[in-house]
């Protein structure tokens, strides 16, 4: 064993020892974890961040410059016309699968999944100050059943914020919204930003 590898080894003793008592805490309890803009954009940092956790607003942003357009915002919500709302489908859920990757390398079973799979989050549609932004949804309520089946068979949800209106048209969900409305309605001990 190298001298890198012993450090490496401690550190993760270190960890685990650090870990432990919330680990018994919150053994076998659900925990929500919003995980998102910056520390999406250093490798390093998401891989540590994962270890103990998705929006991905910065990496939608570069997306919809690469297309040509410019990333519009009103009082903090990002205008969301039909290409924005299919590039925002698109980047969130390439985001969740590269998760998905992070935690199985950890060695746990994830399950990457949209808001919209199983009529999870159901939205209206939301406006900023009375103004019409687009595909950008509130939520109105929040099927567990998915959840649930998921953690029954010690699956982790990783869950894009994405969901469907009454007549199944997408819409994009601010991701701390969806994280709290998700913890609320699945009865999570513990919510983590």
């Amino acid at each position: 064993m190298t001298t890198i590898d012993m450090k490496e080894e401690l550190f993760k003793a270190q960890v685990l020892v650090e870990a432990l008592p919330y680990i018994q805490k919150f053994n076998r309890k659900i925990i929500v974890v919003k995980y998102g803009g910056s520390a999406m954009v250093d490798e390093e940092l998401k891989r540590k961040v994962i270890q103990d956790v998705h929006g991905g607003g910065k990496e939608i942003s570069s997306w919809v410059k690469k297309v040509g357009m410019e990333p519009k915002f009103v009082n903090g919500l990002r205008v969301t016309d039909e290409l924005t709302m299919e590039i925002a489908e698109m980047v969130l859920n390439k985001v969740n699968k590269s998760l998905v990757s992070l935690i199985e390398e950890l060695g746990l079973k994830a399950c990457g999944i949209s808001g919209k799979d199983g009529g999870m989050l159901k939205v209206n549609k939301k406006l900023s100050n009375g103004e019409d932004i687009g595909y950008v949804g509130e939520i109105k309520s929040v099927d567990t059943t998915l959840i649930h089946s998921l953690l029954k068979d010690d699956f982790l949800p990783v869950i894009c914020p994405i969901g469907f209106d009454d007549d199944h048209h997408a819409y994009n969900i601010n991701a701390d919204d969806a994280a709290c409305a998700i913890a609320r309605d699945v009865g999570a001990e513990k919510l983590a930003f």
